[in-house]
């Protein structure tokens, strides 16, 4: 069974977890209300999705 001969120090494995990160959600504008909404999704707030009413929205 391979076992490692060193313990691998913290700057070497901080090194490698550098990019393991959260990325902030991309946003685009609705065109029917303008509010900010995921892409490829019915608005939440107006409920349109590609130009018709895809949800219902209580207000």
């Amino acid at each position: 069974m391979a076992v490692p001969k060193r313990k691998t120090s913290k700057a070497r494995r901080n090194k490698r977890r550098a990019h393991w990160k959260a990325k902030a959600p991309k946003l685009v504008e609705c065109p029917h209300c303008g509010e900010l909404k995921a892409p490829h999704v019915a608005c939440l707030d107006c409920g349109f999705y590609k130009d018709r009413q895809a949800i219902r929205v209580k207000k």
